[in-house]
Formats: C-alpha cells, structure tokens, sequence
C-alpha cells in the first residue's frame, strides 16, 4: 500500500505545481460547472462543514482557497482539485512526478506477484490521473486499487485500514504500508499492518521520529518476502 506525496514522489512537486494549478481554477469551476453532480456534491460538503447551509459560492471558494492554503486535507477540496487536476493531466499542462528508485521498483514487486494498491489523501480520480500521466508511461497497470479519505477514511485513522482490508480481502498481517507520516503509520500498525516509513532528506517530514517503524531512504533499500496473499 504506497502514499504518494513524501513517498513514491516529491511534495514540492505537488505543492509547487499541482497546487497553485487548482488553486487558479477553483472559483471559475464552482461558478461555471456548478450543476455537475460531483461539483454539486462537493459544495454541499464544503457548506457542512463551514455550518452555513446557505453559503454562496463566493464564500464557498474563500473557504476552499483556505483550506488549499493551509494544505487541509478535507474531502470536498481534494474532490474539486482532483477534477482541475484530471483535465489538465488530459490537456498536457500537467506531469507527475516519481523519485527514480519508485518506478524500477513497483515494476519488480508487479512482476513478482505483489499487489499493489494506492492510499493517498488526493482523491482517487486524482490519483488515477498521477498514475496515467508518469514521465515514465501510464503505470495505472501496475496497481490493483486505488483509495482515498472519501472510500477509506482519514489516513491517520486505524479505523480506515481495517476499511481497506476489508475491500482487498488481504489479512492486514500481510499488508505492507509506506508511507513518510509517522501518524499514518502508526494508524495502519493498530489496524494489523505492517509498515515502512519513508525517509528522504529532501522532504519536510524527514526528520519525525520514526523509532516504532522500520524505515528506508529509498524503494532501493526496501526488500519484500512475497509469500502468496501478500501485498
């Protein structure tokens, strides 16, 4: 089970390109495409949320574009940054991104019979796209299932791995999570997995306590014993 961001690829990327992206079409996608059930789903979650039934879509965007600024990770604004994002992988403006030792090593883990699921806060319409559009070709084929805070639950949650296992039908004993969060982590272990953390120099968790966990600087270090039903 990868996250993405801090993980397999770089948070600055997502921050620094991804981000500012969504950030610039927000408020044009809520006026103009307003009617569109997941749009329509999402304001309505925004509008929970705020505890203002009745607000317009001007203070619903002044929300949005908060919560963007302080990196939240509420469902409702990965929902609406995840269509922004789609649409501009599918136009060519956006590419993802993957640290150099990822990819070789998914490919390995794949061809020897892993397999692999995604669980990031992005929305899985977002990670879809990240997974289609890589440098390296579309590696959607290399992944068996794809979750998020709306499918699962809040990452750091035990009760959303136990929500996982459940729709993999894989026994969390044998569920490896990597991740660059000692919050995640710390969830997936109360929920049975096992767990890995991530740690690269260049992200800004890098230097969180991680004694509980065992931890690799890259998918390099990272060795699987694959007996089967393992992921």
């Amino acid at each position: 089970m990868l996250d993405i961001e801090g993980t397999t690829s770089a948070t600055r990327h997502v921050t620094d390109v991804l981000y500012p992206y969504a950030r610039r079409r927000l408020a044009r996608l809520l006026t103009e495409r307003q009617d569109e059930p997941e749009v329509r789903a999402a304001v309505g979650q925004v509008r929970e949320l705020l505890g203002e039934p009745e607000a317009d879509t001007r203070r619903v965007a002044r929300a949005l574009g908060a919560w963007a600024d302080e990196d939240r990770k509420v469902t409702p604004l990965k929902s609406l940054q995840g269509i922004i994002w789609a649409e501009g992988f599918a136009r060519g403006d956006l590419t993802a991104h993957f640290y150099p030792d990822v990819v070789p090593a998914l490919r390995r883990w794949h061809e020897r019979g892993a397999r692999l699921y995604v669980y990031s806060s992005g929305s899985v319409s977002a990670q879809r796209s990240w997974y289609r559009h890589a440098p390296e070709g579309d590696l959607r084929p290399l992944v068996s299932g794809f979750f998020d805070t709306r499918t699962a639950g809040p990452k750091t949650a035990s009760a959303s791995y136990r929500v996982i296992s459940a729709a993999t039908g894989l026994p969390p004993a044998t569920t490896l999570f990597l991740s660059d969060r000692v919050s995640e982590l710390d969830a997936a272990r109360e929920a049975g997995w096992l767990t890995g953390a991530l740690i690269r120099p260049e992200e800004p968790h890098s230097t969180s306590g991680r004694s509980a966990h065992p931890a690799a600087r890259s998918f390099t270090d990272i060795g699987l014993d694959l007996p089967e039903g393992t992921v």
